[in-house]
């Protein structure tokens, strides 16, 4: 039964490790297999207020989520092996892997949620040091190596909130709206 707490604390720990020096890391070049996190996860929460349209449909595309979803099943097959041996250990493991891909996809698809219970991703994305907060799940391995910045609720956001909010109502104004014509039949026009 030891093997459930290792499992969570093994679980929460290559999360953080992953996260920091696979995706950010590796990431950062273009050409890795892994550059979808940086420069197209990144991107799209950036753009859409913690939104990523990758996860609207199937899992089964070759997009951002399909690829994570490849690697936490991978993972997981790497890891069957060891289930004789502990497995608690093991189930643990595999429930974390399922956890992080429901709790990463949910946050994406449903940015209040996130903020309201995930704040520590919320802040990866939306805060101003996209190179902190590693953890998606729990903020466990944040709290322990202290790469926890929080975001959410400082007076950094509302700063930040009211900068979004005034730079829309600018660009409204600035949008010239035509009316719109309606179609001319093609009958009236033959008739002509």
């Amino acid at each position: 039964m030891i093997g459930i707490p290792l499992g969570l604390a093994a679980a929460n720990l290559t999360e953080w490790a992953v996260h920091k020096y696979v995706l950010h890391g590796l990431g950062a070049d273009k050409k890795s297999f892994w550059s979808f996190h940086w420069h197209t996860h990144h991107k799209h929460t950036r753009q859409n207020g913690h939104r990523d349209v990758d996860y609207e449909g199937s899992v089964f595309r070759w997009n951002g989520q399909g690829k994570e979803a490849l690697a936490l099943v991978a993972t997981g097959v790497a890891m069957l092996p060891l289930f004789p041996v502990a497995p608690f250990f093991t189930a643990t493991m595999m429930y974390s892997s399922w956890n992080y891909y429901r709790k990463h996809k949910r946050s994406h698809l449903d940015p209040e949620w996130a903020r309201a219970n995930l704040p520590w991703h919320y802040d990866h994305h939306m805060g101003p040091n996209q190179h902190s907060n590693w953890c998606v799940t729990k903020p466990w391995a944040d709290l322990l190596l202290g790469t926890r910045e929080p975001y959410v609720g400082t007076e950094r956001e509302a700063k930040d909130i009211a900068k979004r909010k005034l730079r829309a109502e600018r660009l409204k104004k600035r949008t010239v709206k035509t009316p719109e014509i309606a179609a001319v039949p093609a009958a009236a026009t033959a008739a002509v």
